[in-house]
């Protein structure tokens, strides 16, 4: 719904936008992309555990399942990929439920209030670790 919700908060780019900035990134940085996107806690986390031994980095935005599941983090932590949590908006800054994320603590960084750039910062902070 990137574009559509909240586009006061969230901005008027489209999920299809961030993709193609995500790839246009990626690529100068020589990075292999794949990318899996659900509203579904569930399948979330069986992306997390197909990707053992599959990948060698995560870039995760849960969403409202930073403040909520215990069961992400739980699955970054055994899959033992390193990664990185982004949040388009800056989390430390919006409502009190907000503030604190479960997700944060299974991943080397958190990456908040960059907007679309925050994905690239991700990416380097994955090649710098």
């Amino acid at each position: 719904m990137l574009g559509i919700r909240e586009p006061e908060i969230y901005g008027y780019r489209s999920y299809a936008d961030l993709l193609e900035y995500i790839c246009d990134e990626a690529a100068g940085l020589e990075i292999v992309t794949k990318f899996f996107q659900s509203n579904s806690e569930g399948n979330i986390i069986d992306a997390i555990h197909d990707a053992y031994e599959e990948f060698d980095g995560i870039i995760i935005n849960p969403a409202a399942y930073a403040h909520t599941s215990i069961a992400i983090p739980d699955a970054l932590k055994a899959v033992g990929i390193p990664a990185v949590e982004v949040h388009l908006t800056d989390i430390g800054a919006r409502e009190q439920y907000r503030r604190f994320s479960f997700t944060s603590e299974a991943c080397i960084k958190t990456i908040s209030g960059e907007g679309f750039e925050g994905y690239k910062s991700a990416m380097i902070a994955l090649q710098n670790y």
